[in-house]
């Protein structure tokens, strides 16, 4: 019977050490997505707003538009302003569970909302432009094709 009680003990513990290591992956995971939310949210102007699936689609995860608005519902810090994220189409969505505080701060910032919608999406959705934009490529002579001042005289 000592034998079956240290090969169960032995499973457990190794369970318990695959559960820990399941936890660690998703913990990794999860920091580099919402560190990358965040730094994203922080770049949003002040009086521009942005969709929680176009966060999610610069952080790098374009379906991920409800882990960010459980990012935006769990985060307190004030470097990060959190209230510029709006559902899509337009409407305010939540806000820590105070929408007329989200409201009150955009309209603040001279965002346009009637109701619980913003107005004027269009003008004050705010997406990314590339900051480090690359570069044309010189375009490649394909083969066959003319030579630069050889316009096909012979």
């Amino acid at each position: 019977m000592p034998a079956d009680c240290s090969s169960a003990a032995a499973s457990a513990s190794r369970s318990d050490m695959a559960r820990k290591e399941r936890k660690a992956r998703e913990a990794r995971k999860k920091e580099p997505f919402t560190a990358r939310v965040l730094t994203t949210v922080r770049r949003i102007p002040a009086g521009r707003v942005a969709t929680y699936g176009g966060v999610a689609a610069l952080a790098g995860k374009p379906r991920a538009a409800r882990a960010v608005g459980n990012i935006m519902r769990d985060c307190r810090r004030p470097d990060v302003p959190c209230h510029r994220v709006i559902a899509s189409g337009g409407r305010l969505g939540g806000y820590g569970g105070s929408e007329v505080l989200k409201r009150s701060l955009l309209v603040a910032e001279g965002v346009i909302v009637s109701g619980t919608r913003v107005r004027e999406l269009d003008r004050v959705r705010w997406t990314q432009v590339a900051s480090r934009r690359a570069r044309p490529r010189p375009r490649r002579a394909r083969a066959g094709s003319r030579k630069r001042g050889d316009h096909g005289k012979s």
